[in-house]
């Protein structure tokens, strides 16, 4: 690729000029937006989102390219979910009697997603184009079983304490979750990262994959790519609250449930990391794509429910956790799964058609419940 811009002949920035510019875009018409904009500005505004989402998408595989693996997926998906965090987090104080459920809704949501839809679809473009795709078992299934775990003591146990009424955790309880996931997600940083790195590590690069022979981008292009992937996720989000009312009102015209304003909000954030998993997957570099998927769902879940025990410990309100029954059904056939496609240590086209259509049939339920 050439680049024929004014930082590239300038400071040898080898980034394409449209990545740079998004997110710029982005937040011109984040300051420019007001509590009613019309319906040109609102398309407009859509129109970057998926621009800036595309942007975050290219600076990831920058930063990605520059620090090897695992640690280039792990910095999309801690970047990611640091901003999910926080958005969450500043609802919750704006509005915390109304919005208990938020962050329960916004992690299922979200590891749903990337169970199903990010895992299902890159399953289901690598075996179309390679018919198998080999993995390292130990990393995935280290992976899993701390999803797994996480994901029951968080979303599934508070439907079966007793020391408050209902799918919610006692102040004490709370902390002492939001201790453990704080335990399991360090842990299996320091697995993936330390202890057994290896278990992560992509294995070699095929032909078609012209990335892996690339020389990495310099330490300027790599630190550029770096802060733009931040403010570029932070638009994202910022873009999608803006969004969200006109969201809102035309899941309500449709007649479809409220909860699903959710599920379309955790795409649009997601879709950075989806893509680039996706992609990662059609380059036939399947662990990078698990690696992120993966390590996205423990991050959100890791990360967002600490930071909002802390909130509603010290605000002084209850959060509600449980999932209901159908919810139950759906996260445990999920895991179950995934965790049968990645027993062989090879995958192919018919795993990623079967957690689709789990994805499929999630997102009907979530309309028609």
């Amino acid at each position: 690729m050439t680049f024929n811009h004014f930082l590239y002949k300038r400071w040898k920035i080898t980034l394409p000029l449209w990545c740079i510019i998004s997110p710029v875009i982005g937040l011109l018409l984040l300051g420019l937006a007001g509590e009613q904009q019309s319906g040109i500005f609102t398309a407009i505004m859509g129109i970057s989102l998926i621009s800036v989402v595309l942007s975050a998408v290219h600076h990831a595989e920058v930063v990605a390219h520059r620090v090897g693996e695992p640690y280039g997926t792990l910095i999309l998906a801690l970047a990611i979910t640091v901003i999910e965090v926080s958005l969450i987090v500043s609802i919750m104080l704006t509005e915390a009697a109304q919005e208990s459920t938020l962050a329960r809704d916004t992690v299922f949501a979200a590891i749903m997603l990337i169970l199903t839809g990010i895992i299902g679809m890159s399953l289901f473009r690598g075996g179309y184009i390679y018919k198998e795709q080999p993995f390292i078992k130990q990393g995935v299934s280290a992976s899993l079983v701390t999803l797994t775990a996480i994901s029951i003591l968080t979303l599934v146990l508070p439907n079966y304490t007793t020391t408050e009424a209902g799918p919610i955790y006692s102040s004490s309880q709370l902390i002492f979750v939001a201790i453990i996931s704080l335990i399991l997600y360090g842990s299996f940083i320091a697995v993936q990262t330390v202890r057994h790195r290896d278990y992560f590590l992509p294995g070699d690069a095929t032909a078609e994959d012209e990335d892996a022979h690339a020389a990495p981008p310099s330490n300027l292009t790599s630190l550029v790519s770096l802060l733009l992937l931040i403010v570029a996720l932070a638009v994202v989000v910022l873009l999608s609250k803006k969004l969200s009312p006109t969201i809102e009102a035309i899941v309500i015209d449709l007649g479809a449930p409220k909860s699903l304003v959710g599920v379309i909000i955790a795409a649009v954030i997601l879709l950075p990391e989806g893509i680039a998993a996706i992609r990662a997957a059609a380059k036939n570099r399947l662990q990078t794509s698990l690696n992120l998927a993966l390590g996205s769902a423990l991050a959100s879940i890791g990360l967002t429910i600490p930071a909002v025990a802390i909130v509603a410990y010290f605000g002084g309100f209850s959060v509600t956790l449980g999932i209901d029954a159908k919810s139950t059904l759906l996260l445990i056939l999920s895991l179950f799964t995934v965790s049968i496609s990645f027993n062989a240590g090879k995958t192919n086209i018919l795993q990623g058609i079967v957690l689709l259509v789990i994805l499929a049939t999630y997102l009907f339920i979530t309309i028609v419940p």
